[in-house]
């Protein structure tokens, strides 16, 4: 299950595409008080005025679906667009969509039984119809719902459900979000749209969530890793990015983040389905994608 996991490619800091300082910075200052006003009062409306930035960036990082934050990881941050040679994106997208649902209470798989049939032979179940307010997310609990009688996790054959235009889809949403742009580039015989990005300190906070899940917030019960960050680091890895967020890292740092997501890669994805808090969507994607 292990063997996705790409050995440290000697990435030149150049060829990060810009990624990590090169986002869009705020600043207290430019624009300082009015002459006549006193230090006192220029602090205080300095402090609120950092305040409110601070707020707004913590309110954008926290409105990015497990979809976007994939994607960010994946796309090059000047370019502003994902590797044309990676094909697994697509498929870790629709796994990231599954597992959000899951983590907002929308659908689950339904009871494992007395028999405990395999992770990847229950079925999903809609829990509960009201829109999330996410058009992409939205589209597929719709799809959950009408569908009769449910699905499994992993129906490649059900291609009448494929979401469509995905990755321009979540590009345009990052874009409405302000943490990318929208260019056009020419690539000699065509021309194709680019998102570049334009905020690096949210990609940089993913970045560092990935990281601190196998670093400083490691857990060596898996039930006791946060949810989401453990969710962005398997589909990151089905997605084939994960070496993107690891790449920065010092050697040693590098060399204990991969083999800590070995080892959560090899566990028994069943088994730890049915253990108490667990969320058994995103062992089921975990274990979809180990079985490709």
């Amino acid at each position: 299950m292990s063997e996705g996991l790409v050995q440290r490619r000697n990435v030149s800091q150049a060829s990060q595409g810009g990624g990590g300082g090169g986002g869009s910075s705020w600043s207290s200052g430019g624009g300082g008080g009015r002459g006549g006003d006193s230090d006192e009062d220029k602090g205080r409306s300095l402090g609120k005025r950092a305040d409110s930035d601070k707020e707004g960036e913590n309110d954008k990082e926290a409105r990015l679906t497990l979809m976007e934050e994939v994607l960010l990881l994946g796309l090059k941050d000047r370019e502003g667009y994902t590797s044309f040679w990676n094909d697994s994106i697509s498929s870790g997208l629709r796994g990231a969509i599954l597992i959000e649902l899951a983590l907002r209470g929308r659908v689950d798989l339904e009871p494992a039984g007395a028999r405990r049939r395999m992770l990847t032979s229950r079925r999903v179940i809609c829990l509960s119809s009201n829109l999330v307010g996410d058009v992409l997310l939205d589209e597929a609990l719709k799809h959950i719902k009408d569908t009769q009688p449910p699905e499994t996790t992993w129906n490649p054959l059900k291609l009448g459900y494929q979401l469509r235009n995905v990755r321009e889809r979540l590009a345009k949403s990052l874009v409405e979000k302000s943490v990318c742009t929208t260019e056009k580039q020419s690539f000699v015989l065509f021309d194709m749209t680019t998102h570049p990005l334009v905020d690096g300190q949210v990609k940089q906070k993913i970045v560092r969530k990935v990281q601190d899940c196998v670093l400083s917030r490691w857990q060596n019960d898996p039930q006791r890793i946060d949810k989401r960050s453990m969710a962005l680091l398997f589909v990151a890895h089905a997605s084939d990015v994960l070496e993107n967020a690891f790449a920065p890292l010092p050697d040693d740092d590098y060399e204990l983040a991969m083999r800590r997501t070995r080892e959560l890669l090899e566990l028994d994805f069943d088994a730890e389905s049915v253990k108490e808090g667990a969320c058994p969507m995103l062992w089921a994607v975990a274990q979809a994608f180990a079985k490709r």
